[in-house]
């Protein structure tokens, strides 16, 4: 057989009148003006756990290990440019929503190009958070801190010490220094993150980064039968249970409302996952009643 004729590029090639042209990829909005924007999700959880969870926030996401208790979610999409909001709103919804449904906390890092900070969620209880600005101005309060590191377990003379420090005035660190700062501390709590996540990278550089990570795994929405599934697995049985999904279906429904006049993604993000989470929890309670019944 004669070979091919034309190029192996095929940009190089002629159009072919007779093919249908295919349709445009639709350009994503440019980052802002000014820095890159990132994030990042921690979760003090194996990946198999935080994969269940994460998948109903019905974001495609890499997952990967970082460190022998946690877990690092690298979204590869950016919400932050297409629904109007910031990137440490839409992040603190994805950080409550991931901690609502599970029993370990989680930690949102970001980024963008007038502050960086994080947000700690665990739970039901009030998420709390700590910013600094570009050139590394403090403007949080120092009792977030003090709650940071009761949460995570952190050492309250040594840790302590060192996360009192970011939030004093210092001249010679911007917002990036802050953040390796508050990582500094975090690999003292057992945070290991992979090479090429680096605080202020942009979304697009990070995302290349950990899909060259050995065991990467791709986080995406697998459809209501997998993600009803795989949540069933996980719930837990008895009594406590059912009043944890009680509690979850009482704060989902109102959060969930509140978002959507709000037209707040992250944090509807957050109340559907709380009322997916408390609905399949009672629906798998009922189930087991009745087969012993």
């Amino acid at each position: 057989m004669p070979s091919e004729p034309w190029p192996s590029s095929r940009a190089q090639r002629p159009s072919d009148p007779s093919e249908p042209a295919k349709p445009a990829k639709p350009a994503e909005p440019a980052e802002p003006a000014g820095g890159p924007v990132g994030a990042l999700l921690l979760c003090r959880a194996g990946a198999d756990s935080v994969e269940a969870v994460a998948q109903l926030l019905r974001e495609r996401m890499l997952l990967g290990p970082a460190g022998d208790e946690w877990s690092v979610l690298v979204p590869e999409g950016k919400p932050w440019l297409h629904g109007g909001e910031p990137v440490d709103r839409v992040l603190t919804g994805w950080a409550t929503a991931l901690a609502v449904g599970s029993t370990w906390p989680v930690l949102a890092l970001w980024w963008d190009a007038d502050r960086s900070g994080y947000t700690l969620a665990a739970g039901f209880r009030r998420t709390v958070g700590y910013v600094w600005l570009a050139n590394g101005t403090p403007v949080g309060e120092d009792e977030a801190m003090r709650t940071f590191a009761a949460r995570l377990g952190l050492d309250p003379v040594l840790d302590m010490q060192a996360l009192d420090a970011l939030t004093r005035p210092d001249s010679g660190a911007d917002a990036r220094a802050r953040m390796r700062g508050l990582l500094a501390v975090l690999t003292r709590a057992g945070v290991d993150l992979p090479p090429g996540l680096r605080p202020g990278e942009p979304a697009d550089r990070l995302s290349e980064a950990a899909q060259v990570w050995d065991g990467v795994r791709q986080v995406e929405w697998p459809g209501w039968r997998d993600a009803v599934r795989a949540e069933l697995d996980a719930v837990e049985h008895g009594p406590f249970a059912r009043a944890l999904s009680g509690a979850q279906l009482a704060a989902g429904i109102p959060l969930l409302l509140w978002s959507l006049r709000r037209r707040g993604r992250g944090w509807a993000v957050a109340g559907a996952v709380l009322v997916v989470h408390g609905a399949l929890g009672l629906t798998r309670e009922r189930g087991r009643v009745r087969g012993e019944a």
